[in-house]
């Protein structure tokens, strides 16, 4: 007979996940135990490999986890149909909005990424590709002549990326700049690079 599934079994799986995403941030993943993240989680160690069958599969399902939320930020402005300047100042916002809150799950995708199985990597690494490509459709509409050097397109939307991928570092949300301003600015020196 099939084991039933906890009815706290959610509940404890993002425990596990938000507590991964700190200690992994803080201590790297190789620095990080199960051990360490049991204690963080008030639970067992077995209690977690209930969940998961190793720390390999706990790093693969955080970076998965966020990498959709990212790409759902993709998916919110397509379904509101805005598109290029607009569509990009919109994505902006919203993206930075998804950034804020998960600083742990981002500098754990920036730092770790190697650390995952080959497989693993790869598929991160596609889901990151989708989104990069779906900021330079944003850009292409809002600077078609721009859009006609590809190269150079690629490389503003990396640094564009580079903007915004590291605000983990510096932002703070009651700081004297706000989020949304943070976001402008960082859209605004793109658009200006490509006009």
């Amino acid at each position: 007979m099939a084991r039933t599934k906890a009815a706290d079994y959610d509940e404890k799986r993002n425990l596990i996940m938000e507590k991964a995403a700190q200690l992994f941030a803080r201590d790297g993943f190789a620095g990080a135990s199960l051990s360490s993240l049991a204690e963080a989680c008030e639970v067992s160690k077995s209690l977690i490999y209930h969940y998961y069958p190793s720390k390999e599969a706990i790093l693969y399902d955080l970076m998965a986890g966020h990498m959709e939320e990212l790409l759902a930020v993709a998916d919110e402005i397509r379904e509101s149909g805005a598109v290029g300047e607009e569509g990009f100042r919109a994505f902006t916002r919203l993206l930075l909005t998804r950034y804020t809150g998960a600083a742990f799950k981002q500098k754990v995708l920036l730092y770790e990424l190697n650390s995952l199985p080959e497989a693993q990597r790869d598929e991160i690494v596609q889901k990151q590709r989708s989104l990069i490509e779906y900021v330079e459709s944003l850009l292409a509409g809002a600077a078609p002549e721009a859009a006609k050097n590809k190269p150079r397109l690629r490389a503003e939307v990396m640094l564009y990326f580079g903007m915004l991928n590291w605000t983990h570092t510096w932002f703070r949300p009651k700081g004297p700049v706000s989020r949304d301003e943070v976001a402008d600015m960082a859209a605004n020196a793109t658009l200006r690079a490509l006009k």
